[in-house]
């Protein structure tokens, strides 16, 4: 036990490096010539990797058979809603000024923001629900069920970030080949456990 919390002591503090990072070169005026795009790209991309690193947690952990990485699968997940806040905050503060209307208006102008503001909204309620106590509360089926929407939000984030880019697209694939892998994998493993469910078992010989 001594051992988990050294370890997550070390992941959330390694999670925390890129904010200080760029905070850090703010701070010198090292953010290129359009700071607030290159912050809202580094952020927007902060929470596509911690959301996939969230998702890998489990297949690692049942192909490697290290259990304990599941210990680390909430602190990744809430990290990649604190990027993503961090991301949604940057546009609705640094580019709308807190404009409602402006907000609404490019919601519906620019279809790719429509699509990232779904992902981040139907993340909200997995924040939240993230506690033992919301599990406790839920029941662990409706709290798995509620969990999935995280597959959709991700889908939602990687297809954001490849209709915001306008040439280069070879990050946004990157990230929708991985997201692919890792929903393939459960794709194979619930199709396998239903078909072992389902088949019959065999007919013992007398």
């Amino acid at each position: 036990m001594k051992d988990i919390k050294f370890n997550k002591a070390i992941v959330f503090i390694n999670c925390l490096v890129p904010l200080v990072m760029l905070a850090w070169d703010a701070v010198r005026n090292q953010l290129g010539a359009n700071p607030l795009e290159f912050v809202t790209r580094a952020t927007g991309t902060l929470t596509l990797i911690f959301l996939l690193l969230s998702l890998a947690v489990t297949p690692a952990r049942r192909l490697t058979g290290w259990q304990w990485l599941i210990k680390f699968r909430r602190m990744l997940g809430l990290y990649a809603f604190f990027y993503g806040f961090l991301h949604l905050t940057t546009y609705v503060w640094f580019d709308k000024v807190f404009n409602l209307r402006g907000i609404v208006e490019d919601t519906f102008k620019r279809p790719f923001i429509a699509v990232g503001m779904f992902s981040f909204f139907l993340v909200i309620p997995l924040a939240i629900t993230s506690t033992n106590a919301m599990i406790k509360r839920l029941g662990g089926k409706r709290w798995a069920r509620l969990h999935k929407a995280v597959y959709i939000s991700a889908i939602g984030g990687v297809l954001h970030f490849w209709m915001l880019v306008k040439a280069d697209t070879r990050k946004p694939l990157l990230f929708a080949f991985v997201l692919a892998l890792l929903l393939g994998y459960r794709i194979a493993t619930s199709y396998h456990a239903r078909q072992t469910t389902l088949s019959p078992s065999p007919i013992p010989r007398r």
